[in-house]
């Protein structure tokens, strides 16, 4: 498998899914601003949205969309319990939190780290992570991992979500419980595997 990334972009959630199921996957760099791969191609052809991540599997065909990527990476090795059984309550469990980190915490940092947002909107985005954090931070009271007892794939689309504060002065010290649910991801050798093959760690 063929991994489009970017290096710290939410491409690093099926990355670490990746590292997390066995894979050493090859991995192949984008350039989001000129939509160039490392080696100069146009990435536009191989994704024309112009995203990562982006998932070439071995029989050539793209899976795009961090979400669809991760759990189809923990289907091919239910063995690594990266996700819930399909049909399975807490798989159901699972896709809720996948798509509450897509939307309601991933996209609030999208003003953050777009050069032409008015202070307005980016105001209006700390806020709303304000809120969305205060939620989490209840959450994660008292709790190792969003579903269940063990690491799965919205852990690590939350830690990516969460490990972009830092970039743009977004405090989460005020949230104890996620600070500490980020010390706990990051210690995990997948999670440092994938991190050191970005050039993050």
């Amino acid at each position: 498998m063929k991994l489009y990334y970017a290096p710290g972009a939410c491409s690093l959630s099926p990355h670490i899914v990746l590292r997390e199921a066995g894979y050493d996957p090859e991995l192949v760099k984008v350039d989001l601003r000129t939509k160039k791969t490392a080696d100069g191609g146009d990435f536009l052809k191989i994704n024309p949205t112009g995203y990562v991540p982006a998932l070439e599997l071995d029989d050539g065909s793209l899976l795009t969309e961090g979400p669809a990527i991760v759990q189809y990476i923990a289907d091919l090795k239910p063995a690594a319990g990266l996700a819930p059984a399909n049909g399975s309550r807490a798989r159901y469990d699972l896709q809720s939190w996948l798509n509450f980190v897509s939307t309601e915490l991933h996209k609030s940092y999208s003003p953050l780290f777009k050069p032409d947002s008015t202070d307005d909107q980016k105001n209006a985005a700390r806020a709303l992570l304000d809120r969305r954090y205060a939620y989490m931070a209840e959450v994660m009271a008292g709790r190792d991992y969003l579903v269940g007892n063990s690491f799965s794939v919205a852990d690590a689309y939350f830690f990516v979500v969460n490990s972009w504060a830092a970039y743009v002065k977004v405090d989460l010290s005020g949230w104890p419980s996620v600070v500490e649910f980020q010390k706990r991801i990051a210690a995990r050798p997948g999670v440092q595997a994938a991190l050191k093959a970005e050039g993050l760690a």
